[in-house]
């Protein structure tokens, strides 16, 4: 009899937890009469703001809302180059060039998954005035090196977030570490929405007040206009969700990590290769990625097996279609990553046995 059927991401499953919860804060919002700006936004805010180690958290409609204003905010020249790590999600690139900037994909360390630091050195250029750290799949990016290199070099350091909430580096959270941090409540996030929404860290109180300018109009006072700014306004009743679910993120994201480190522990000496954490990290798990230059295979065996898996940006940003400039370009440990990487269930819904069906299935891989 086959085993029964594993999903990548139970998020029926996942939110029906915080049912109640959802109940309460839609009763909540409703009553209040404010559904934009109103006290459900600004108290998700300043709680997430703790999570992420800042003074200021601005809730954006979208976490590609959510870097473009960043960059927007801290008023870089037209034009100026900003480096980002090729195999990140095209969204990473989007929103540099949203801001009216230009994107730069640099290589990456292969260990890791992440910006190679000595990237900066290689790539910067007189028109370079950023870097966009991005900590992809939840595993921190070697922080420290990045802002070191570009503190010598005279370049701001934006995080891109999105995967990493709740992690951390030597115990400081990501999204403290640059002069602004871009985070995405989509759905699937280890905190989601129940729609699209995101959000800006940040310490400095001016950078903060500009972020609120871009998300509303460029204004803060109604129907006076300081700067031509957008409409991205994270609602009050998504707020509120998230709110509720901030609670359990924590525990989720031990959750993960015990998954995870017991993944890693059964997968030592099978063909897959797994990513490496700089030491220190407390990752977030968003994703838990195996390497395999058989990865469709592999992906194939996996689904004989019951389990579902996913393919995370297999196209490098430097080979997408909406930036044909940048097709010249050869980035080896970008496009092996893209072409290799596979998504194992990682959810803190999985139970010990299932984290030990998925590892015997991979170990059982042809060839393993």
């Amino acid at each position: 009899m086959p085993e029964p059927h594993l999903p990548w991401l139970p998020l029926g499953e996942i939110n029906r937890a915080h049912r109640e919860a959802f109940h309460a804060a839609l009763d909540r919002v409703l009553d209040s009469g404010r559904l934009l700006l109103g006290q459900e936004l600004s108290g998700f805010e300043t709680a997430f703001a703790h999570v992420c180690g800042t003074a200021h958290f601005l809730g954006t409609a979208s976490g590609l809302d959510a870097l473009a204003i960043a960059f927007l905010a801290m008023e870089l020249p037209e034009g100026s180059e900003v480096l980002v790590p090729a195999n990140s999600f095209v969204a990473s690139a989007l929103g540099i060039s949203r801001a009216g900037l230009v994107p730069v994909p640099v290589d990456i360390d292969p260990a890791t998954g992440n910006l190679d630091p000595q990237e900066i050195l290689r790539k910067s250029t007189p028109r370079t005035r950023a870097v966009l750290a991005v900590h992809l799949h939840g595993i921190p990016a070697p922080m420290d090196r990045i802002c070191q290199i570009a503190e010598t070099a005279d370049l701001a350091v934006v995080e891109d977030a999105a995967q990493a909430h709740g992690a951390a580096l030597h115990g400081r959270p990501c999204g403290s570490f640059g002069a602004a941090a871009a985070f995405s409540f989509y759905p699937g996030k280890n905190l989601g929405a129940l729609s699209d929404a995101g959000g800006i860290a940040c310490q400095d109180v001016g950078l903060a007040g500009r972020i609120a300018l871009w998300r509303n109009y460029g204004s803060r006072e109604k129907y006076r206009h300081e700067l031509p700014g957008w409409n991205s306004r994270l609602s009050d009743l998504d707020a509120a969700f998230l709110h509720a679910k901030l609670a359990s993120l924590a525990q989720e994201n031990r959750r993960r990590r015990e998954i995870a480190d017991r993944l890693r522990e059964l997968l030592v000496g099978t063909s897959v290769r797994l990513p490496e954490a700089p030491q220190g990290a407390e990752p977030s798990w968003h994703l838990f990625p195996v390497l395999s230059p058989r990865r469709d295979a592999l992906r194939s065996h996996l689904a004989q097996c019951g389990i579902e898996t996913l393919i995370h940006y297999p196209v490098p940003i430097h080979r997408q279609d909406c930036y044909p400039e940048l097709h010249r370009l050869s980035l080896p440990a970008s496009e092996a990553w893209c072409s290799q990487t596979l998504s194992l269930p990682v959810h803190p819904l999985l139970t010990d046995a299932q984290v030990e069906r998925i590892a015997t299935a991979v170990a059982r891989f042809p060839g393993t």
